[in-house]
């Protein structure tokens, strides 16, 4: 299937085999809020993916995010599962997420989107995006649920229900399993980009950039798994240590959207700017917050070895290329980052039941299944892992598209 990969996705026309499913462009009438929707491809008629909202987000953006939620969703496919992955979309608000307007907005975006929230697209927070937020806006609107879509799908909605009600009570050391399940997966993917490279978790440092639910997950299992995390950078800046962060009391004292509490840090802990984030020195380097970061301009002041994208699109192609070139691995997202979507349709369809111990053994299962596979070929291919990963994603997709052709 010839398809661009997400972060390669230009503004130039498409050919037809790669274009997406369909485009829509949402002028907001009470702002200049431009917003966007981007089915990438629909299977079994839904798609699934987040909404982002951020200043600057543009229809380019929103289309490789789309196809990265295809691959996301077709990576894990699992022949005999209940979960039958669905196709890949995104949406996209261009506006201040801290605008004091920014929740209205949000809900004027939804209203319009309905007829494909109702029908198609199956959606829910994203950056700049709160769930809860979502939740509002879609009581608003007058729907159940920002997934209600794939009720349709779901054999038994009533066990359903149940298993997502025991999923989003759950609490595991004093954060919600909702909001550890993405990370637990990164952390994973790194481990196993570490064991690729012949490093030692106790021998291995980290920097974290983003502490959201995302970030703080990623940082608490891989202090777990023995790394030591010796700088985390938020919204106001870099905080860094070199002997060590006490991951776990910043996690359970950080504000609601991810900010790093600083009356928690130790004497020793530095702070520093917050564009000093690619100085402090770390075997692995894990970008959990915004697109773009990594680009042609500051890749030499990468000093990491391994770097795993928590984060959508974080290392542009030219970045990634001059990367490759000094050895540094990079786990890409499609394939790192996806536990928290898979997370969710395998509690709702039935493959687990929303327990932790369910929920984490099924993540570490098919995270590390999947990058040995994917290092495995791009070691016999002498490919990047994100086109070995690309590969098996893609190989999924023609699988599903096979099995389950559009009607």
């Amino acid at each position: 299937m010839p398809l661009a990969l997400p972060n390669a996705i230009s503004s130039s026309q498409a050919s037809r085999a790669d274009a997406p499913c369909l485009e829509i462009t949402w002028n907001d009438t009470e702002t200049e809020a431009r917003g966007y929707l981007v089915i990438d491809r629909l299977v079994r008629g839904l798609c699934s993916g987040g909404l982002r909202m951020r200043a600057g987000c543009d229809l380019t953006e929103v289309r490789g995010l789309a196809r990265g939620m295809t691959l996301k969703e077709a990576i894990h496919f699992e022949p005999g599962a209940r979960y039958v992955p669905f196709g890949g979309a995104k949406g996209g608000i261009d506006f201040d997420p801290y605008h004091p307007d920014a929740e209205a907005v949000l809900f004027r975006y939804l209203a319009a989107m309905r007829p494909m929230i109702e029908q198609r697209w199956t959606m829910g927070e994203d950056f700049g995006v709160r769930q809860e937020a979502v939740d509002r806006g879609i009581q608003h609107i007058g729907l159940s649920s920002s997934v209600q879509a794939a009720h349709r799908v779901v054999t038994d909605l009533d066990a359903a229900h149940l298993r997502m009600r025991t999923a989003f009570a759950t609490v595991v050391d004093g954060v919600a399993l909702d909001e550890l399940v993405g990370g637990y997966g990164v952390a994973e993917a790194a481990l196993a980009a570490l064991r690729h490279t012949g490093a030692s978790p106790a021998a291995s440092t980290a920097f974290i950039q983003g502490f959201g639910s995302m970030g703080g997950a990623t940082a608490r299992y891989l202090a777990r798994a023995g790394v030591r995390v010796v700088g985390i950078a938020d919204v106001h800046g870099v905080v860094a240590n070199p002997a060590g962060l006490d991951v776990e009391r910043l996690l359970l004292t950080r504000k609601p959207g991810g900010e790093l509490d600083h009356t928690q840090l130790r004497d020793e802990d530095q702070v520093l700017p917050g564009e000093r984030w690619l100085e402090v020195p770390a075997d692995v380097l894990v970008p959990a917050a915004a697109s773009y970061c990594i680009d042609g301009r500051n890749q030499e002041q990468v000093a990491a070895m391994v770097i795993v994208e928590a984060a959508n699109m974080p290392v542009t192609p030219e970045a990634e290329e001059a990367l490759r070139r000094r050895g540094v691995v990079i786990s890409p997202d499609f394939l790192a980052n996806s536990a928290t979507n898979a997370w969710w349709w395998w509690v709702l369809f039935g493959d687990i039941d929303g327990t932790a111990a369910e929920s984490f053994a099924k993540i570490g299962t098919r995270i590390q299944a999947l990058s040995e596979q994917m290092f495995e070929q791009a070691q016999r291919y002498r490919v990047s892992p994100r086109t070995a990963a690309f590969a098996l994603a893609s190989a999924r997709l023609d699988e599903i598209a096979a099995r389950f052709p559009t009607t």
